[in-house]
């Protein structure tokens, strides 16, 4: 993730976010994620291994990513007029290709993110913090196996950053990522999704033989 323009730090913690921002470069162990999901059962969301069986707890999700694991749960309607709704809460609406189903591109996002003046307003301020915490939903917490979209339903939550902060986007993340586990572990599966920095450095702390050495 890119840094956070200093001027929406303070927002960010309003929202709820601001630790996780603070996450730069990381690099994912594909080989250890995958033995992980190998031992990994649908069934009962832990993991079996020749020590014994864990899993993941919101406690380690709230330690590692500082983000809420009580409060409202991460949910809303998904039928908005999404043209309407990008240009009232991010400044402007998604052109062409930008827009997928109900979907838009990362890196769409990321290129036309409106650019802070001197003087921003409080609108503008608003608007350019939620678009980074919907990149850091995109590409950190909740990603999809594709890597390269969120979805929109995430916005209308984040239409008022305080209130925002009510829900428990830790939970929201760890169930996310439970759901793509269960999906990764079929022969099929090719790719992904959830926040895989979160299984390997649960992974890491839990087993601190395999971790890398400096």
């Amino acid at each position: 993730m890119t840094t956070p323009d200093p001027r929406i730090k303070h927002l960010l913690e309003v929202a709820g976010f601001g630790e996780v921002a603070k996450i730069r470069h990381f690099k994912i162990d594909d080989c250890l994620i995958t033995s992980l999901v190998e031992r990994w059962r649908p069934e009962t969301h832990i993991f079996h291994l020749l020590v014994g069986e864990c899993t993941i707890t919101l406690e380690y999700v709230a330690l590692q990513l500082g983000l809420r694991i009580d409060g409202k749960p991460v949910t809303r309607p998904t039928f908005f007029d999404w043209d309407e709704l990008c240009y009232e809460l991010l400044g402007l609406p998604p052109k062409g290709e930008a827009l997928v189903g109900s979907s838009i591109k990362l890196k769409w996002l990321k290129d036309h993110t409106i650019t802070l003046p001197d003087e921003p307003t409080k609108q503008q301020l608003h608007q350019h913090c939620r678009a980074y915490i919907l990149e850091l939903i995109g590409g950190v917490i909740m990603p999809e196996k594709s890597g390269n979209r969120i979805h929109l339903m995430y916005l209308p939550l984040l239409a008022y950053l305080k209130r925002a902060g009510r829900y428990s986007w830790g939970s929201a993340c760890l169930a996310h990522l439970y759901r793509e586990m269960c999906r990764a572990i079929y022969p099929s599966s090719k790719k992904m999704g959830g926040c895989s920095l979160l299984l390997q450095s649960w992974a890491w702390y839990r087993m601190p033989s395999i971790q890398p050495r400096v």
